[in-house]
């Protein structure tokens, strides 16, 4: 007798086949953060930043010890020197994180899971942020140093403090965006750099050249107090009942109309930071000169990221026209803060971070239709 055999009862299939956003994500950022702290490289990068982050702070206590405003310039240029320092490891943190998996064959590994490729770059981009994050951290006692020195709010310290992370956090999108585009690490690398070149050299570049594109005739007066010409002596010494006149002067220049073309410097990573900083001003401008942001009393030292800040509203200001008398004995004041600048900016930088990502979102797609000639598989 032969055995009847019954038909199988077909199993259901499985109605999901996504991992949950934030659980791919995290399992990306593990593994990228535990292949990260296994190298000692990782280790000797956060040592040298250290020491030289430590180095800028002693020199620069030295130099500025005796000047008024220690603290603020003290902390202004610790600011600058991370966010400098910062634009420089970000993009090695993040430039190689997609091409580098796969020159190392483990890229196709992951893509053959239920990891999309949305998720894949957003671990990538996480686990950069983070690393670059910690050398952010590890400046902080400097920075809290520069802050107890006194000048320095603890707005102004936030402030920095968010927008350099902020800062980096862009330049590792960007890194991991031009990652998932290029097909070898290094060229992924030297094009990242290239970008951020662009962003915080380039700008100021552009701006200088395009000055000479919106020049213009204008008419400059400009006064000062002096003796009259009677009242010298045969040494050449005013009397001593001589008094000082106010005496103008008008003349023609060509003078660059900056205010139309300060939208250039908006995407400039040190520009965005240094804007976005409420710095407090020491004083309210008085007199003829308020506008211009000259007030009587002494010189007002600002520190290396306010000089960037005054420098961008200067320029949204225009040129300065009229010179008075009163401009010309009293000290040159910060500017009040007009209409930000740093939004655009900001705003500039996370289009072209987007882009790339979006870019290299739908190249990571699998099944690929097309692949560049020595593009590695598996």
């Amino acid at each position: 007798m032969s055995a009847v055999t019954e038909p199988s009862t077909p199993q259901p299939v499985r109605s999901s086949t996504v991992l949950p956003f934030w659980s791919a994500v995290r399992t990306i950022f593990v593994l990228e953060m535990k292949q990260r702290l296994r190298g000692k490289g990782w280790y000797w990068m956060l040592g040298i930043w250290f020491v030289v982050i430590g180095f800028i702070f002693v020199l620069g206590t030295g130099v500025i010890g005796t000047m008024e405003n220690q603290g603020g310039i003290l902390f202004d240029l610790i600011v600058g020197f991370v966010l400098l320092f910062g634009l420089l490891v970000a993009p090695g943190l993040s430039a190689n994180a997609i091409n580098g998996d796969r020159a190392g064959g483990t890229l196709a590994i992951l893509q053959v899971t239920l990891i999309t490729p949305g998720q894949l770059l957003a671990g990538k981009w996480l686990a950069s942020w983070v690393g670059s994050l910690a050398f952010l951290i590890l400046s902080c006692p400097f920075i809290f140093w520069a802050l107890a020195l006194g000048g320095v709010n603890v707005q102004e310290a936030l402030v920095s403090l968010l927008m350099l992370a902020v800062e980096l956090g862009v330049v590792c999108a960007i890194g991991v965006g031009v990652s998932s585009l290029a097909t070898r690490p290094l060229f992924s690398i030297v094009s990242t750099y290239m970008l951020v070149a662009l962003l915080a050299v380039g700008t100021v570049i552009v701006f200088g050249l395009s000055t000479l594109l919106v020049m213009e005739e204008q008419t400059v007066r400009s006064s000062y107090y002096t003796y009259p010409e009677g009242s010298f002596d045969s040494s050449g010494a005013p009397a001593p009942d001589a008094e000082m006149e106010c005496v103008s002067q008008t003349n023609i220049y060509e003078v660059p109309n900056t205010q139309y073309i300060t939208w250039i410097l908006a995407a400039n990573p040190f520009v965005v930071v240094a804007d976005a900083v409420p710095y407090s001003l020491p004083d309210a401008p008085r007199g003829n000169g308020a506008a211009m942001g000259y007030v009587e009393g002494p010189y007002y030292s600002p520190g290396v990221m306010e000089t960037i800040s005054q420098g961008v509203r200067s320029a949204q200001a225009g040129p300065d026209l009229e010179m008075t008398c009163e401009e010309s004995m009293g000290g040159r004041q910060p500017l009040p803060q007009g209409v930000p600048i740093w939004p655009l900016g900001l705003g500039i930088q996370l289009l072209l971070a987007g882009a790339l990502l979006l870019i290299g979102r739908r190249r990571l797609t699998m099944p690929a239709k097309r692949l560049a000639q020595g593009t590695r598989i598996a």
